[in-house]
Protein backbone atom coordinates (compact mmCIF):
# COMPACT_ATOMS: atom_id res chain seq x y z
CA UNK A 1 0.00 0.00 0.00
CA UNK A 2 1.58 3.60 -0.84
CA UNK A 3 1.10 6.40 1.75
CA UNK A 4 -0.83 9.11 0.65
CA UNK A 5 -2.96 11.52 2.35
CA UNK A 6 -6.14 10.61 3.29
CA UNK A 7 -9.14 13.46 4.49
CA UNK A 8 -10.85 10.74 6.49
CA UNK A 9 -10.48 6.88 7.59
CA UNK A 10 -12.59 4.26 9.38
CA UNK A 11 -11.23 1.67 11.62
CA UNK A 12 -12.10 -0.63 9.44
CA UNK A 13 -9.42 0.71 6.98
CA UNK A 14 -7.25 0.85 9.68
CA UNK A 15 -7.70 -2.39 10.30
CA UNK A 16 -7.14 -3.45 6.52
CA UNK A 17 -4.34 -1.65 6.40
CA UNK A 18 -2.68 -3.65 9.41
CA UNK A 19 -3.30 -6.60 7.83
CA UNK A 20 -1.66 -5.44 4.62
CA UNK A 21 1.36 -4.78 6.68
CA UNK A 22 0.79 -8.24 8.31
CA UNK A 23 0.69 -9.96 5.19
CA UNK A 24 4.15 -8.17 4.48
CA UNK A 25 6.50 -7.78 6.91
CA UNK A 26 5.09 -10.46 9.73
CA UNK A 27 3.15 -9.55 12.47
CA UNK A 28 6.32 -7.57 14.16
CA UNK A 29 5.51 -4.76 11.79
CA UNK A 30 2.38 -4.14 12.86
CA UNK A 31 2.76 -0.75 14.73
CA UNK A 32 0.54 2.50 15.70
CA UNK A 33 3.37 4.69 13.35
CA UNK A 34 3.59 2.22 10.76
CA UNK A 35 -0.13 1.97 9.94
CA UNK A 36 -0.54 5.39 10.32
CA UNK A 37 2.58 5.86 7.65
CA UNK A 38 0.47 3.62 5.70
CA UNK A 39 -2.88 5.25 5.83
CA UNK A 40 -1.19 9.02 5.16
CA UNK A 41 -1.94 9.38 8.91
CA UNK A 42 -0.08 10.98 11.77
CA UNK A 43 0.37 8.45 14.34
CA UNK A 44 -1.14 11.48 17.01
CA UNK A 45 -4.29 11.15 14.61
CA UNK A 46 -4.08 6.91 14.84
CA UNK A 47 -4.34 7.22 18.51
CA UNK A 48 -7.86 8.68 18.52
CA UNK A 49 -8.73 5.11 16.94
CA UNK A 50 -6.66 2.85 18.89
CA UNK A 51 -4.68 3.93 21.67
CA UNK A 52 -1.80 1.46 21.91
CA UNK A 53 -0.52 -1.02 19.31
CA UNK A 54 -2.45 -4.40 21.88
CA UNK A 55 -5.46 -2.31 20.92
CA UNK A 56 -4.92 -2.49 17.40
CA UNK A 57 -3.73 -6.33 17.60
CA UNK A 58 -7.30 -7.01 19.49
CA UNK A 59 -9.54 -5.08 16.67
CA UNK A 60 -7.36 -7.22 14.51
CA UNK A 61 -8.29 -10.47 16.45
CA UNK A 62 -11.94 -9.66 16.57
CA UNK A 63 -12.15 -8.82 12.50
CA UNK A 64 -10.40 -12.27 12.29
CA UNK A 65 -12.88 -14.35 14.07
CA UNK A 66 -15.78 -11.85 11.92
CA UNK A 67 -18.63 -14.57 11.32
CA UNK A 68 -16.59 -18.12 13.00
CA UNK A 69 -19.66 -18.52 15.92
CA UNK A 70 -22.12 -18.74 12.85
CA UNK A 71 -21.43 -21.85 11.49
CA UNK A 72 -24.36 -23.90 12.34
CA UNK A 73 -26.08 -27.27 12.00
CA UNK A 74 -28.99 -28.67 13.57
CA UNK A 75 -26.92 -31.44 15.74
CA UNK A 76 -24.12 -30.18 18.48
CA UNK A 77 -21.89 -32.52 17.13
CA UNK A 78 -21.72 -31.02 13.35
CA UNK A 79 -22.13 -27.50 14.79
CA UNK A 80 -18.52 -27.68 16.99
CA UNK A 81 -17.18 -29.03 14.17
CA UNK A 82 -18.68 -26.58 11.61
CA UNK A 83 -17.26 -23.81 13.96
CA UNK A 84 -14.15 -25.49 14.36
CA UNK A 85 -13.81 -25.89 10.40
CA UNK A 86 -14.55 -21.97 10.44
CA UNK A 87 -11.93 -21.19 12.36
CA UNK A 88 -9.46 -22.79 10.91
CA UNK A 89 -10.10 -21.47 7.59
CA UNK A 90 -10.00 -17.93 9.08
CA UNK A 91 -6.62 -18.94 10.43
CA UNK A 92 -5.33 -20.03 7.04
CA UNK A 93 -6.47 -16.26 5.40
CA UNK A 94 -3.80 -14.50 6.85
CA UNK A 95 -0.07 -15.54 7.51
CA UNK A 96 0.30 -14.14 10.93
CA UNK A 97 -2.93 -14.75 12.29
CA UNK A 98 -1.67 -17.48 14.94
CA UNK A 99 0.67 -15.07 16.36
CA UNK A 100 -2.13 -13.00 16.68
CA UNK A 101 -4.40 -14.94 18.02
CA UNK A 102 -2.06 -16.58 20.47
CA UNK A 103 -0.90 -12.93 21.43
CA UNK A 104 -3.33 -11.99 24.60
CA UNK A 105 -6.40 -13.11 25.53
CA UNK A 106 -9.89 -13.60 23.77
CA UNK A 107 -11.90 -11.64 25.04
CA UNK A 108 -12.93 -9.74 22.50
CA UNK A 109 -17.07 -9.98 21.36
CA UNK A 110 -16.15 -12.23 18.70
CA UNK A 111 -13.70 -14.25 20.83
CA UNK A 112 -16.47 -14.31 23.26
CA UNK A 113 -19.26 -15.19 20.70
CA UNK A 114 -17.05 -18.48 19.20
CA UNK A 115 -16.55 -19.61 23.17
CA UNK A 116 -20.48 -19.24 23.81
CA UNK A 117 -20.94 -20.93 20.62
CA UNK A 118 -18.53 -24.02 21.68
CA UNK A 119 -19.56 -24.43 25.78
CA UNK A 120 -23.72 -24.12 24.08
CA UNK A 121 -23.07 -26.71 21.95
CA UNK A 122 -21.33 -29.15 24.63
CA UNK A 123 -24.17 -28.69 27.26
CA UNK A 124 -26.39 -29.19 24.40
CA UNK A 125 -24.84 -33.25 24.38
CA UNK A 126 -25.42 -33.19 27.92
CA UNK A 127 -21.80 -31.99 29.31
CA UNK A 128 -22.23 -29.58 32.88
CA UNK A 129 -21.59 -25.98 32.36
CA UNK A 130 -17.91 -26.11 34.07
CA UNK A 131 -17.31 -29.36 31.57
CA UNK A 132 -18.60 -28.02 28.25
CA UNK A 133 -16.06 -24.77 29.14
CA UNK A 134 -13.03 -27.46 29.33
CA UNK A 135 -14.63 -29.26 25.84
CA UNK A 136 -15.05 -25.72 24.09
CA UNK A 137 -11.60 -24.65 24.91
CA UNK A 138 -9.70 -28.35 24.21
CA UNK A 139 -11.40 -27.48 20.63
CA UNK A 140 -10.09 -24.07 20.14
CA UNK A 141 -6.79 -25.45 21.45
CA UNK A 142 -6.87 -28.00 18.56
CA UNK A 143 -7.66 -25.88 15.83
CA UNK A 144 -4.91 -23.62 16.63
CA UNK A 145 -2.28 -26.06 17.46
CA UNK A 146 -3.48 -28.14 14.00
CA UNK A 147 -3.16 -24.89 12.10
CA UNK A 148 0.46 -24.27 13.48
CA UNK A 149 1.39 -27.67 12.19
CA UNK A 150 -0.44 -27.21 8.93
CA UNK A 151 1.03 -23.71 8.01
CA UNK A 152 4.45 -25.09 8.81
CA UNK A 153 4.30 -27.91 6.41
CA UNK A 154 3.02 -25.69 3.68
CA UNK A 155 6.09 -23.72 4.63
CA UNK A 156 8.75 -26.79 4.03
CA UNK A 157 10.62 -26.26 1.36
CA UNK A 158 10.80 -29.82 0.20
CA UNK A 159 7.16 -32.07 -0.17
CA UNK A 160 7.86 -33.79 3.15
CA UNK A 161 6.05 -37.43 1.73
CA UNK A 162 8.60 -36.98 -1.21
CA UNK A 163 11.34 -37.65 1.28
CA UNK A 164 12.48 -40.75 2.60
CA UNK A 165 12.77 -40.36 6.07
CA UNK A 166 16.45 -40.75 7.38
CA UNK A 167 15.70 -42.30 10.48
CA UNK A 168 13.41 -44.94 9.21
CA UNK A 169 13.65 -48.22 10.75
CA UNK A 170 11.83 -50.76 12.86
CA UNK A 171 11.61 -48.78 16.32
CA UNK A 172 8.88 -46.77 14.87
CA UNK A 173 6.84 -49.18 13.37
CA UNK A 174 3.32 -47.59 14.13
CA UNK A 175 4.16 -44.14 12.85
CA UNK A 176 5.40 -45.55 9.48
CA UNK A 177 2.54 -47.23 9.12
CA UNK A 178 0.09 -44.52 9.69
CA UNK A 179 2.47 -41.66 7.45
CA UNK A 180 -0.26 -41.79 4.60
CA UNK A 181 -2.51 -40.25 6.64
CA UNK A 182 -1.12 -36.69 6.16
CA UNK A 183 -2.06 -35.40 9.79
CA UNK A 184 -0.79 -32.26 9.50
CA UNK A 185 -2.06 -31.55 6.03
CA UNK A 186 -4.73 -33.75 4.96
CA UNK A 187 -7.44 -31.37 4.21
CA UNK A 188 -11.07 -30.81 6.02
CA UNK A 189 -11.83 -34.89 6.12
CA UNK A 190 -8.70 -35.64 8.22
CA UNK A 191 -8.76 -32.58 10.48
CA UNK A 192 -12.57 -33.36 11.00
CA UNK A 193 -11.66 -36.75 11.65
CA UNK A 194 -9.12 -36.23 14.59
CA UNK A 195 -11.30 -33.13 16.21
CA UNK A 196 -14.16 -36.27 16.26
CA UNK A 197 -11.53 -37.99 18.64
CA UNK A 198 -11.40 -34.78 20.64
CA UNK A 199 -14.76 -34.86 20.93
CA UNK A 200 -15.59 -38.01 22.19
CA UNK A 201 -12.87 -38.29 24.75
CA UNK A 202 -15.63 -35.63 26.57
CA UNK A 203 -18.91 -36.93 24.95
CA UNK A 204 -18.31 -39.82 26.82
CA UNK A 205 -16.99 -38.45 29.95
Amino acid sequence: MKPGPRRSVSQSDIVDAAFEILEEKGVAAVSVRGVAGALGLTPTAMYTYFASKNALLQAMVEHLLTGVSDASAPDWRDRVVAVALALRAKLAEHSGSLVLVTSGPLDGPNALSLAERLIESFVEAGLTVDDAARAGHAVRAFVVGQSALETARRAAPVEVSAVQPLWSDSRHPLVEQTTGLALDGGGDEEFAAMLERVIDGFARA
